[in-house]
């Protein structure tokens, strides 16, 4: 009977550890999703795991460890979770919830901010003032509702200067 295992990789080589487990033939999913961040002075969209250092792996029950070490010594692995010394068992209701939702969010990417946001400006002549997020104002810039001087303004800054507050 197959089962799922969680195995826990080396640091941001999720993908390494999923490309060389199925080369071996180990059926494996890495949920991953898509999100904004800045990168230098840019917002760029990127795919990340959904759970860093972590990806599953479906493996015949009745192995009983034989398959174990392969998988232990493949590229991008540190281990398989285990609860004392037996691996961790994830339910297969899970895992089929998780591959829904992802496909979800995959549709969507996760954006930097959203309206209504309340965000910290951190460079520039207004640096350590609170803003409302208000909305994208093309790539590099976003539009933010500043109180000043008991009214508010609206004010268009780089997102590069902006952080969650």
């Amino acid at each position: 009977m197959q089962q799922w295992y969680l195995v826990h990789t080396k640091p941001r080589q999720e993908q390494r550890a999923l490309e060389n487990l199925q080369r071996q033939g180990y059926p494996c999913f890495l949920p991953t999703i898509t999100a904004e961040r800045v990168r230098g002075v840019r917002c760029v969209t990127v795919t990340e795991p959904l759970f860093a250092r972590y990806l599953f792996i479906q493996l015949d029950d009745s192995l009983q460890g034989r398959s174990w070490g392969p998988i232990r010594s493949t590229l991008g692995v540190t281990r398989l979770v285990t609860f004392g010394h037996q691996p961790a068992r994830v339910p297969e209701a899970l895992v089929e919830q998780l591959r829904q939702q992802v496909a979800q969010l995959a549709a969507q990417p996760q954006p930097l901010f959203t309206p209504g946001q309340i965000v910290r400006i951190t460079r520039g002549p207004f640096a350590g003032l609170e803003a409302v997020y208000q909305m994208p104002d093309g790539q590099q810039r976003a539009v933010v509702l500043l109180t000043l001087l008991q009214r508010e303004c609206r004010v268009a800054v780089p997102v590069v200067a902006l952080a969650r507050a």
